[in-house]
């Protein structure tokens, strides 16, 4: 029962973060696939009364928890109990973000995610050694370093609302 509760758990997670619903038909218990009623087995008995947009992200997430291997299911589930520890302040706060980040043009989602990708590659004790060093800073510095990168990213790439003269 523990499991079945944490499974489903990490299932509604996944669907916070997704980016997309699926715009499967899910109308129906009987639409989805023996799979999917198996993982969203505790969503039966309510399934129908669910509004459409949550019935179609649960059998979204249902699907990507089922093609999960052993290790992709146990960080997930690691995702989820980190995210339970979390104040109610700081969940909040991740949401706004996920959301600001949704708003943002595609150009910019991109690259954020190859920034991110970037500093996943590097070694842990450099990234390590970056995070210290911007925890360390006051946020005057923090702003500083933020308005440079900005200012920097600007030169590189010009604005496209920026008209040649």
């Amino acid at each position: 029962m523990k499991t079945r509760y944490l499974i489903n758990a990490i299932v509604v997670l996944f669907l916070m973060s997704a980016g997309a619903v699926a715009q499967e038909d899910v109308s129906s218990w009987d639409s989805l696939s023996d799979q999917q009623q198996k993982t969203l087995a505790p969503y039966m008995e309510s399934w129908e009364s669910l509004p459409a947009e949550r019935r179609a992200r649960l059998a979204e997430g249902a699907s990507r928890w089922t093609e999960m291997n052993s290790d992709e299911r146990a960080a997930a589930r690691e995702r989820f109990s980190d995210w339970r520890n979390l104040s109610d302040e700081q969940r909040s706060a991740i949401r706004d973000r996920y959301q600001d980040f949704q708003n943002l043009p595609p150009r910019e989602k991109a690259r954020i995610r190859d920034n991110y990708r970037r500093y996943r590659q590097l070694p842990a004790d450099r990234r390590q050694q970056l995070r210290d060093r911007f925890r360390d800073m006051s946020p005057d510095q923090r702003q500083k370093i933020r308005d440079q990168l900005r200012q920097r990213q600007q030169q590189v790439r010009p604005r496209s609302n920026a008209r040649p003269g």
